[in-house]
């Protein structure tokens, strides 16, 4: 029995996580990953559902074309699947910027942020796609992740103190500058803690 709910929301969320996740060159093989995941759809539902996600082929790296949906935030930009690799190491680079502790329970991680950050560290992990978790839950400065394995808690907490340890920092600093600009940017007045001259 599949965990994802016969609605019209949850099965389009699982659209964009699978366009995101997976080359998909057709609206067959999206059927597929679909009933892969116990969710039978008819051709004309798909097809309106990549309407209403703005999904559009896009070129992948490999030459072909592919379904891609924008990406969220300010760039609307709509990208093919992102590849783990790549997901994994800005993952690395915000774990480094942003990581202020990682304390884990039986199955649950807290992480702490600089104000204002969790939302977006939180949508980085969930991007990453880690196969441990079940998701996470964001605040201001707080990640709550919640693992699968019942009593996983520390060993992912271990993980991502693991990542913000100087050993694992990506050398594109460029990147996580962008990233760490980003959450600056995005801070309520009076809260960000740029100077200005």
């Amino acid at each position: 029995m599949s965990a994802i709910p016969g609605t019209k929301a949850a099965r389009q969320q699982r659209i964009v996580d699978l366009l995101r996740t997976h080359v998909v060159r057709s609206q067959n093989d999206l059927a597929d990953l679909l009933a892969a995941d116990g969710l039978s759809v008819t051709p004309s539902t798909l097809s309106r559902d990549l309407v209403e996600l703005d999904a559009v082929r896009v070129r992948h790296s490999s030459g072909g074309l592919v379904y891609a949906v924008p990406a969220e935030g300010g760039d609307r930009t709509p990208r093919p699947a992102v590849e783990t690799v790549s997901a994994q190491a800005r993952l690395a680079r915000l774990c480094n910027e942003l990581l202020v502790s990682a304390e884990g329970s039986a199955n649950l991680v807290v992480l702490r942020t600089p104000p204002g950050a969790a939302q977006f560290f939180a949508a980085a992990i969930d991007h990453a796609a880690p196969g441990n978790l079940l998701g996470t839950i964001a605040g201001d400065d707080t990640v709550l992740v919640i693992c699968k394995d019942p009593v996983g808690g520390p060993a992912v907490a271990d993980e991502f103190r693991a990542l913000a340890s100087p050993t694992t920092v990506v050398t594109n600093t460029s990147a996580a500058s962008d990233d760490a600009r980003a959450i600056s940017d995005n801070l309520p007045s009076g809260k960000n803690t740029k100077e200005t001259s």
